[in-house]
């Protein structure tokens, strides 16, 4: 994912670029060349049955936190206000439609075609559906619905895995044969989970890294560089097999070094802070953001939004020995669909495992699939750890929200907290 700015570029970064590059020339091409779309959502995707299909993948929160990047969201917000989304919808569904009312040009300024089908895998946000039945109406798109039941008990039943393939069997794949006019192929899908199995191995080894001290990489701000390939249109491809080895040896020669993660301004000399942060990013001034983390030594080892495609350092990989069934928990088991206890219990588990000097909530306004609850997992964790959250809040692609003295506060006095506590502790 490009910040659309001079950021320093290590080679997987740069292969990501070209993948996206080749990846949006694809969907440009794809009318004359009679491929079908398929708009579908990160969380619980099944992007190896869309490609097994050969059909391709499009994900509208990519598209709007691209342009949030690229600094046009906020016009396309405005699209979708002024026929009536109001100030307290999420900002992804405000950038997606407005996006499309000014005629689907793409991160890349290439037109991103029309949706032949929109599939909808529900998973722990009430806003996918109002999201996905909005764009039904403007596009005049058939709606495929995967509904995954949410995590309540905190674990995955047989009842939940066949309730999800019985629809898988009886409505999604007969919806997409219909619309690509291509036969299901099982073996084509094995094919596709198990490149998807083998990236997620050196996938894991990439995020915890961060465990080690100083941590080679930085779980949040380059993290969603290191989630774009599995969590999008590559998972299960070949060049999504070859991107995660490369991050690998990327990796495992900063720690050779002894070096910490590389910023936008070069590698992090010092490594003051080690943090777990808790929710997404800010897009519209990710830069800035991140500076306010590096310019302090203050180093997320880990964070949460990173999972929100799959928890996978849990253990999970895709089986192609049991490829419906290896979907079905696939989506079942990503981080939005987990509860508050689930959450706090993740985040206690990093806290531990990753060696964190402190954790840091960035609720976001217009998220409440992340933002619920995130004040009493805050006094819940703190109570089970002994260490203080820090609490900031900004958006996701609404430039209006993000105040740039007000977070750099916040994350100052956090930091001088955790001085605070560690002079104490010395005497």
């Amino acid at each position: 994912m490009s910040t659309g700015q001079d950021v320093q570029k290590e080679p997987s970064m740069v292969k990501q670029k070209e993948m996206l590059g080749d990846y949006f020339q694809r969907l440009s091409c794809a009318g004359q060349e009679g491929k079908k779309v398929v708009y579908t959502f990160v969380p619980g995707n099944l992007t190896e049955l869309i490609l097994s299909m050969g059909m391709i993948p499009v994900y509208p929160e990519i598209n709007a936190l691209q342009s949030g990047m690229r600094k046009r969201s906020d016009e396309f917000i405005r699209e979708s206000e002024k026929i009536g989304h109001s100030e307290d919808v999420c900002t992804y569904v405000k950038c997606d439609i407005g996006m499309m009312l000014a005629g689907n040009e793409g991160p890349t300024g290439e037109k991103v075609p029309p949706p032949d089908l929109l599939l909808l895998s529900y998973t722990g946000c009430f806003t996918f559906m109002k999201w996905f039945e909005n764009l039904g109406n403007l596009y005049e798109a058939p709606v495929a619905m995967l509904h995954t039941p949410y995590q309540g008990d905190g674990h995955i039943t047989t009842q939940m895995v066949e309730y999800m393939v019985g629809q898988m069997e009886r409505e999604v794949i007969p919806l997409l044969e219909r619309v690509s006019g291509n036969k299901y192929d099982e073996g084509k899908l094995r094919e596709y989970l198990a490149r998807s199995a083998e990236a997620e191995e050196d996938f894991v080894y990439a995020l915890e890294a961060g465990k080690n001290i100083p941590s080679p990489i930085d779980g949040y701000f380059a993290g969603v560089y290191y989630i774009g390939p599995i969590f999008t249109a590559f998972r299960g491809t070949r060049e999504c097999v070859e991107y995660y080895q490369e991050l690998r040896r990327e990796i495992e020669g900063r720690i050779e070094r002894k070096e910490g993660p590389t910023t936008p301004e070069g590698m992090l000399a010092l490594e003051k802070y080690r943090l777990v942060v808790e929710g997404p990013p800010n897009w519209t001034s990710f830069r800035d953001f991140w500076k306010m983390f590096y310019d302090e030594g203050a180093v997320p080892v880990v964070s949460t939004y990173t999972k929100v495609g799959g928890v996978y350092d849990l253990g999970f990989r895709h089986d192609p020995d049991k490829p419906l069934e290896s979907l079905a928990r696939y989506c079942l088991g990503v981080y939005t669909n987990l509860s508050i206890p689930e959450r706090i219990n993740l985040i206690e588990k990093y806290i531990n495992e990753y060696s964190a000097d402190g954790f840091i909530i960035n609720s976001i306004k217009s998220c409440n699939s992340f933002s619920a609850g995130q004040l009493l997992m805050m006094r819940e964790l703190e109570q089970r750890t002994g260490i203080p959250g820090g609490f900031i809040e900004s958006d996701l692609v609404d430039s209006r929200y993000f105040s740039h003295a007000n977070i750099k506060n916040r994350l100052e006095s956090y930091l001088q907290m955790i001085d605070q506590k560690r002079k104490l502790g010395a005497h």
